[in-house]
């Protein structure tokens, strides 16, 4: 049986716009904690705010695409936001998997972290409005 296009997933867990918020507090003031690990964990946060960004969007447009892969959802996000933005965020995907997963390789930098970050949050807001009109 086929699930109802129409139907809206209902997402729990935290916002796409609270993990870039907790990604923001760690990239802005490292607790000592943190130190010498501060980078991953700002991009393992960032990554999933990507990736809670993209959830956040399929659950009103095209809620069948959350089963599908972060590449296969990659490849369809220009379809819903400008098609320069989902470049960016491919890439941006792709580097934050790397620094997330190559843990022998040298952290990435503060500026490596703010461009993503920003392009997240270009990613979050363009969703966020997209999902406010899709409600309306």
């Amino acid at each position: 049986m086929l699930a109802d296009p129409g139907a809206r997933v209902t997402l729990a867990g935290p916002s796409s716009r609270q993990l870039l918020a907790a990604a923001d507090d760690v990239l802005s003031e490292p607790a000592a904690v943190w130190e010498g690990r501060w980078p991953r964990a700002v991009a393992l946060l960032t990554r999933q705010a990507l990736e809670r960004a993209m959830d956040e969007l399929w659950s009103v447009k095209a809620p069948a695409a959350m089963g599908a892969s972060h590449r296969a959802q990659l490849l369809c996000l220009g379809v819903y936001v400008a098609p320069e933005l989902a470049r960016r965020v491919g890439w941006t995907w792709s580097a934050l998997s790397e620094a997330c997963h190559h843990s022998y390789d040298l952290p990435p930098t503060t500026d490596e972290l703010l461009r993503w970050f920003e392009t997240v949050d270009e990613l979050s807001l363009t969703v966020a409005a997209r999902v406010a009109a899709k409600k309306s």
